[in-house]
């Protein structure tokens, strides 16, 4: 991942909340997500990209060094940059036509079965340039900044061929080279049947996994995910790809229990991956698995309301379980078409009984974490990244509140100013 230039040294002062999200440098659980080591008129000192030291406003002033840039917060609250974990970001046009469907009654099953959803995004994005395809990701770039959010989990999966799938990947690539948020890069060749393969499913399943070598020579991808499904890719096929996955070294994530619960969370646990995802209808045992193989739940609220359902996850058990949550957004073009991570903490809140700090730590350090980057990001602490935004904002509790607001007023990366 290629590093952002950064001003040698950065005092960012006048902070009503530095809200550091310290503590255990580890995923947080229980009661832990509750703290988030808030420093009333706090001030945080950086120096060349890496937070050197966070305090009160008037012992930080007195050890910066002078002449270096000031940032003036004014007042406001400090926050780490949110970590979307959960995104598809890379996709070229979109499915209004379907939401105008699915509003006069029609399911988002309905759609899939008669050749709509994923499989008409896959046509669209592999009819589309490379250069197209990151033109449109730019765009979408600059909504998650406006939230606040500074790294971002990207999958692929709208190809379902080796030569769709690398041109996402390659946009993934080049996206996290530029000035702007970090990308963590997921391959999610298993993400539907495509049309050629319809009538014979498992040799598409053999298919991706003869595409991993490919992928893990070029170094495109960190992850691979599966979307678990019975009807899509059932739990012997999704097993097999996972375990192709795990020779070679990708880190494992897994779409479970999204529509019922089969199996998939136990699949999760079984491969030890590093994230279960969706989980609207996993049970007791599936959590309890969860559990105790120490996989990380990332929740996704606003796909849940986006369909049109009232099945969310079982956040609550879950913390009562000790998992270390995540929320994410799932940004996708069908079932949840939005980068707003704020919105995201007003559902989690609001629907799956989240307190405002619970989310905000699901969205920073525990999600830093689900992407293998806890050691660097996700806090405000010294010797990480200074990746961070200043919100619009006089308390914490006001990003859930105020829901649907984007509150960003300024975010940095590497101590850079990226949306100012």
């Amino acid at each position: 991942m290629q590093q952002r230039q950064a001003v040698n040294s950065l005092l960012v002062h006048n902070c009503r909340q530095l809200v550091t999200v310290a503590g255990p440098k580890r995923p947080r659980a229980g009661l832990e997500l509750r703290d988030l080591a808030i420093i009333a008129d706090g001030a945080m000192l950086v120096r060349d990209g890496r937070i050197e030291a966070v305090g009160p406003r008037e012992r930080i002033e007195a050890v910066a060094p002078s002449p270096g840039e000031v940032v003036d917060a004014g007042g406001r609250i400090v926050l780490p940059g949110f970590v979307d974990a959960h995104t598809h970001t890379v996709f070229a046009g979109n499915r209004a036509d379907e939401f105008e469907e699915r509003i006069a009654g029609a399911s988002y099953e309905d759609i899939a079965a008669r050749g709509g959803g994923i499989r008409s995004t896959v046509r669209r994005t592999r009819a589309a340039s490379e250069e197209d395809l990151l033109g449109a990701a730019h765009r979408y770039r600059n909504w998650f900044l406006r939230g606040g959010t500074t790294t971002i989990e990207a999958k692929s999966g709208y190809g379902l061929s080796l030569e769709a799938e690398l041109k996402i990947l390659r946009v993934i690539r080049r996206l996290g080279n530029n000035a702007g948020p970090r990308y963590v890069s997921t391959f999610l060749g298993a993400h539907e049947i495509p049309d050629e393969y319809r009538s014979n499913p498992s040799r598409y399943a053999e298919a991706v996994v003869e595409m991993l070598p490919l992928i893990r020579g070029e170094g495109l991808a960190e992850f691979c995910d599966v979307f678990c499904e019975p009807s899509i890719f059932p739990l012997d096929s999704a097993r097999g790809i996972l375990s192709a996955a795990r020779r070679l070294g990708f880190g494992l994530r897994v779409h479970a229990d999204q529509f019922r619960d089969d199996g998939a969370a136990l699949l999760a646990a079984e491969m030890h991956a590093v994230t279960a995802d969706h989980l609207e209808y996993t049970g007791e045992a599936g959590l309890r698995a969860l559990a105790e193989a120490g996989v990380q739940p990332v929740l996704l609220p606003h796909s849940v309301f986006y369909l049109g359902s009232r099945h969310y996850p079982a956040a609550r058990r879950m913390i009562e379980l000790g998992l270390a949550i995540v929320i994410a957004t799932d940004f996708n073009p069908g079932s949840s078409p939005t980068c707003s991570m704020p919105l995201v903490l007003s559902l989690a809140s609001t629907q799956m009984r989240l307190t405002p700090a619970e989310a905000i730590a699901a969205a920073t350090i525990n999600a830093a974490y689900s992407v293998r980057l806890g050691d660097r990001i996700g806090s405000l602490e010294a010797g990480k990244r200074a990746d961070f935004a200043i919100h619009d904002c006089d308390d914490y509790r006001e990003l859930p509140y105020f829901g649907g607001r984007e509150t960003a007023r300024a975010v940095y990366v590497d101590g850079h100013p990226v949306l100012i």
